[in-house]
């Protein structure tokens, strides 16, 4: 049986390591995997997951491969095996948190080229090949932030509703070459993603005015909720992901959590909008002092 090659993005932590390794560990002995990294002097926990693990000899490869460089992503390329990629995972991906005019412009520039001119890199390099060979699956890691906007989150999620239309515009192009994209929606997940932040908790608030700093003490509150009721384990967002890769006939979206599909729904059906950016302002800042009732607008528990 030929194994299936798979390449995958973003591997140094996170979903991006659990997701090589359980690929590279599958009994069935399927896969290739070629988990890549931005700077292979990261690669010591990739490693200690597949000794743990078992991972079988040849089963896993880690490459260089930084998103924001193309000449980086051709070599990436150049290395598998004569170019010939089943699977490819865009998960490589870079957050920003704080008020909009507190963002340095590299910052901002950093978070647009890795999110999404580096996934239009990467998909650049491995679909032609695919579309020749009339077979290949693409999955992206989305976020519910690509489906509604958050506050504190407008550039992250400004480069998360990029790749919702990058990708659905892909999955309409494709099916005739035998090519199926998939958006992995992803809500909150215990990764270091958060740590990784820039402009994180701490981060430069001092260009803001005061009630704009007080909303956001509020938005870490909630978010410090959040994560407590709702964070899901890097190992459960996998499963959705190998749903994904499994099914005959994968779909455009698959969402790791049910949570935020309410909210998500409200801004479909609400052309105007205004619905639900009432229904979010109220569900992240009328946010409850610790120990009173928490009474979510309309039954809707917000993100």
């Amino acid at each position: 049986m030929e194994r299936k090659v798979v390449l995958i993005t973003g591997c140094s932590s996170g979903i991006g390591l659990h997701l090589a390794l359980r690929l590279a560990a599958d009994p069935s002995g399927s896969f290739k995997v070629y988990a890549t990294l931005r700077d292979l002097g990261s690669q010591g926990p990739l490693w200690e997951g597949a000794r743990a693990r078992g991972c079988p000899p040849g089963s896993l490869e880690t490459l260089q491969l930084d998103v924001t460089d193309s000449g980086s992503v051709a070599a990436a390329r150049d290395r598998v095996a004569e170019g010939r990629v089943d699977i490819l995972v865009c998960n490589a991906g870079r957050g920003l948190l704080g008020p909009l005019e507190a963002h340095a412009a590299e910052a901002v520039g950093s978070v647009l080229d890795v999110n999404v001119a580096g996934t239009v890199r990467t998909l650049q390099a491995f679909l032609p090949d695919m579309k020749r060979r009339r077979a290949g699956r693409v999955l992206v890691t989305g976020s519910v932030g690509g489906l509604m906007g958050l506050p504190f989150n407008a550039v992250y999620c400004a480069s998360k509703f990029a790749l919702e239309g990058l990708c659905e515009s892909l999955a309409v192009l494709l099916p005739p070459f035998g090519v199926h994209i998939s958006l992995i929606e992803c809500g909150p997940v215990r990764t270091a993603f958060q740590e990784k932040l820039e402009g994180g908790p701490g981060g430069v608030l001092g260009s803001a005015d005061p009630q704009t700093r007080a909303l956001f003490s509020r938005y870490q509150r909630h978010c410090q909720r959040l994560f407590r009721e709702a964070a899901q384990d890097p190992e459960d967002v996998v499963q959705v992901f190998l749903r994904a890769l499994r099914a005959p006939r994968p779909a455009l979206r698959y969402f790791s959590t049910e949570r935020f599909l309410p909210l998500a729904g409200l801004r479909l059906s609400d052309p105007g909008g205004s619905r639900y950016v009432d229904a979010m302002h109220r569900a992240v800042f009328s946010e409850p002092e610790e120990g009173e009732a928490r009474d979510a607008p309309g039954g809707l528990q917000g993100p």
